[in-house]
């Protein structure tokens, strides 16, 4: 039974709300007007209006009316950017005070008044798809080539406000769901089709590829879906130079490529040097592969170890030769370019598949049998799918589907049918949270233990409630703090936990953007997309290890550990360290310690041919203190670039620095500029990816300056420290983040107390990880839900409305 916002939730959250400051202590309205007339007033008034604010229409005395204001004002002056450098600034002890007695009033206000927020309805997003089919059907899909990429809010894609549905991609989701049943059960019937996966160019091939067998170098490792027994050809192409021949030509000969499945060998197939760009692609012979995912590489067996004879350079960016369009193959080995698969042919049945086993859990032995089992098993899966347990017409519905499929085939093909069905529902594609009927218009109404149960898994799993989080939810047992908390601390001990990592600590770091990161291959010769993958595994891995190990959130800007493979060791100067497999070290460079050092946040902070103060100033500003800087005037010129490293033809090369102060020497540019680029200064002695240097252009780095808030800057170490000045800017930063993440949806003024209230909490606990967690599962926002102000009180989308 629903039950709305009752006293005791109230009262307890205007406590946690309201443990500011004591009432006795708080400045008088008479008092905080005086400290805004004396520092604020002379900028944001009605006439100047700068940064589009004025502060004659804040009411302090009510300070609920004017809320929005009151947050901003409050920000800016807990950041240190207000007022700005060159105004008078009043003492940290006076700006702390007024900082205190505002959000206390704030917080105060809210808990009088509470209003949890109504999320949009919310359809899974292609990572919540993908994961609950693995939970659901043991299946991995690559989502990537059945559904569009998902927008992003606020930077991060499972935002209801942009989870859409059109009529294209509700076809998406159909023929998704089509071929995803056929993969999970098999298909006897299956086509001989062709996949092909490539090898991207900027991909070192001189080592070994994690995934492909031991003693290999190079190619590819991928986790292919075999839709029967049955035979399938291997086609491998070469890359080569633009005028034909092979690439790595000179030592081409001897050299073999070898195909593996789970990494046993299937083929070996022997390198022609004679091949050219017209005459490309080796084929084997059908082999027989039995159904269902395996893994499959293609690689080139090792024949000596150490390094390979160059007659240029020694560089990661092996076909950089290629790009050039110069000799072919200065690295004197072959790379491959792609993989191919064609088939089935000859099927002979289907494999008991890792999928089967988990959709199958009983097989008819009669015509009589099959209903029965046939029942079982779409219960089952419907009762995972839809997060909840399955009523008669569900069941009705789905066994209907069953019956269609069977009369065109057989059992398994009724249960396939009846499968797709589920996948492409909208009880599986949608999160429904439904409305009581005695709901009053505007009130704020508790979610069900199963709605919570779902926003709780997607949150911290980006998957579907497993069956004991539904089995808890379905006895009403959900909603009690105690039960809540040990489910909670039992999801975060799974593994699946690691979407937290992979994907909140991605798009909040903006980690994402390496994908796309492509330095200059001239000038960054060394770099190569396995040491862009090692560089994004290297955040995600201080990001989880606090998580696991329930640590500070500080630590990701303190950390004197990181955690490194052969790969980015080498890039970082680190000795004695092999491998693909990371593992923590010690960071005793104090310029290197937390997330400021990694060298995946410098490059993606960076352009393809220098560094970026403004990129580097402005992802500070933005993800670490949740200020983003304001957009850039229209039509402002690009900065002027060195050309030297490609034409030679700059007859003054100029740092970074000198062509950044020319700059904003523009009026219009400088007052963003004085904010944003004494940050990205501080980090100038990174490259472009991230590289220690001492000189930029042939001059000496300079990476003095002074803070927003008056702190001196002399490099990393410096930033890092003033950025621990600010944690609890930091701190805010990271609640507002995880809290938007949490809850889907876009946050504002009025969440503000609660992402106060979880870092007040969290400051009694040392910030460990899970306090945030915890907090933010307990809030109002996560728990509870406003009703529409006006119309009928039901579910704001009915399932039905979408079979129309």
């Amino acid at each position: 039974m629903r039950t709305r916002l009752n006293g005791c939730a109230i009262a307890v959250w205007a406590a946690v709300a309201a443990q500011g400051q004591p009432a006795s202590k708080l400045p008088t309205p008479a008092s905080q007007h005086a400290f805004l007339n004396q520092y604020c007033a002379y900028c944001h008034n009605d006439q100047l209006k700068r940064g589009n604010m004025t502060l004659t229409t804040l009411d302090l005395e009510h300070i609920g009316k004017t809320a929005e204001q009151a947050e901003k004002v409050t920000h800016m002056l807990r950041v240190g950017l207000m007022p700005p450098p060159g105004m008078p600034r009043p003492n940290a002890a006076a700006v702390k005070a007024f900082v205190a007695s505002l959000e206390t009033t704030l917080d105060q206000a809210a808990a009088a008044n509470p209003n949890p927020g109504r999320a949009a309805l919310h359809r899974l997003n292609r990572t919540e798809y993908a994961n609950s089919v693995r939970d659901l059907l043991g299946l991995q899909v690559d989502v990537s080539a059945l559904l569009p990429p998902d927008d992003m809010s606020h930077g991060f894609d499972n935002m209801a406000d942009v989870l859409t549905m059109s009529p294209a991609l509700m076809e998406g989701y159909i023929r998704a769901a089509s071929r995803i049943s056929r993969e999970a059960v098999g298909d006897p019937e299956a086509r001989a089709l062709t996949t092909t996966y490539q090898i991207p160019r900027i991909t070192s091939q001189n080592r070994h590829v994690d995934g492909t067998p031991f003693g290999t170098r190079g190619g590819l490792s991928v986790v292919h879906n075999f839709p029967a027994d049955g035979d399938y050809i291997f086609k491998i192409g070469y890359y080569y130079a633009p005028t034909g021949p092979l690439f790595g030509v000179n030592q081409g000969k001897g050299h073999q490529v070898e195909i593996a499945i789970n990494g046993e060998r299937v083929a070996l197939i022997d390198v022609n040097p004679a091949l050219t760009l017209a005459k490309d692609g080796v084929k084997t012979a059908p082999i027989h592969i039995k159904a269902g995912d395996q893994r499959l590489s293609a690689s080139f067996l090792t024949k000596a170890d150490g390094p390979i004879e160059d007659e240029f350079a020694m560089v990661e960016q092996t076909l950089v030769d290629v790009s050039a369009g110069s000799v072919p193959g200065l690295t004197t080995l072959p790379h491959l370019h792609e993989l191919s698969i064609t088939g089935p042919t000859n099927i002979t049945g289907i494999s008991d598949t890792p999928s089967r086993l988990k959709i199958f859990s009983c097989r008819p032995t009669s015509g009589s049998d099959e209903m029965p089992c046939a029942r079982q098993i779409i219960s089952a899966l419907a009762r995972q799918a839809y997060r909840r347990p399955v009523t008669d017409r569900d069941l009705e519905d789905l066994l209907n589907f069953y019956q269609t499929g069977h009369n065109q085939g057989n059992f398994d093909t009724g249960v396939r049918t009846a499968i797709q069905a589920i996948l492409a529902s909208p009880e599986f594609v949608f999160r429904f949270e439904r409305v009581p009927q005695t709901a009053v218009p505007g009130s704020n109404v508790r979610v069900s233990d199963l709605e919570l149960a779902s926003r709780l898994s997607y949150f911290l799993w980006s998957s579907a409630p497993d069956e004991q989080l539904i089995t808890v939810a379905s006895q009403g047992k959900l909603k009690d703090p105690a039960v809540l908390q040990q489910q909670v601390r039992r999801m975060l001990a799974d593994a699946r936990s690691h979407t937290l990592s992979t994907k909140f600590a991605d798009q909040w770091l903006h980690l994402q953007n390496l994908n796309d990161a492509n330095p200059d291959l001239y000038l960054f010769p060394n770099y190569d997309k396995t040491l862009a993958q090692s560089m994004k595994r290297e955040s995600e891995l201080l990001f989880d290890n606090m998580m696991r190990e329930d640590r500070s959130v500080i630590e990701l800007l303190t950390a004197d550990y990181t955690f490194v493979d052969e790969r980015l060791a080498r890039h970082y100067g680190i000795p004695n360290v092999m491998g693909e497999r990371f593992r923590r070290v010690p960071v005793t460079d104090e310029n290197r310690k937390g997330l400021l050092g990694h060298a995946g946040i410098l490059m993606l902070t960076s352009t393809a041919i220098r560094t970026s103060p403004v990129q580097r100033g402005k992802w500070v500003m933005e993800v670490l203190l949740g200020t983003p800087p304001p957009p850039p005037p229209p039509n402002v010129p690009a900065l002027p670039e060195n050309s030297e490293g490609r034409t030679g033809h700059v007859a003054k090369p100029e740092s970074v620095r000198e062509r950044m102060e020319q700059h904003r020497s523009d009026a219009n540019c400088a007052g963003c500029h004085k904010l944003m680029d004494p940050i990205g200064f501080a980090l100038e002695n990174f490259d472009a990816v991230g590289v220690w240097r001492a000189n930029d252009s042939g001059f000496p780095i300079d990476a003095s300056g002074n803070m927003f808030d008056g702190a001196k800057l002399t490099g990393p170490a410096s930033l890092r420290q003033a950025m621990v000045n600010h944690s609890d800017a930091f701190l805010g930063a990271f609640t507002e983040s995880l809290l938007a993440y949490g809850l889907g949806r876009v946050i504002d003024y009025r969440d503000m107390p609660v992402v106060r209230a979880i870092d007040r909490n969290a400051d009694r606990n040392d910030h460990r990880f899970s306090t945030y967690i915890l907090g933010i599962v307990n809030s109002p926002p996560f728990q509870m839900r406003r009703t529409e102000q006006t119309g009928p009180a039901k579910t704001e989308m009915a399932p039905g409305d979408l079979h129309q």
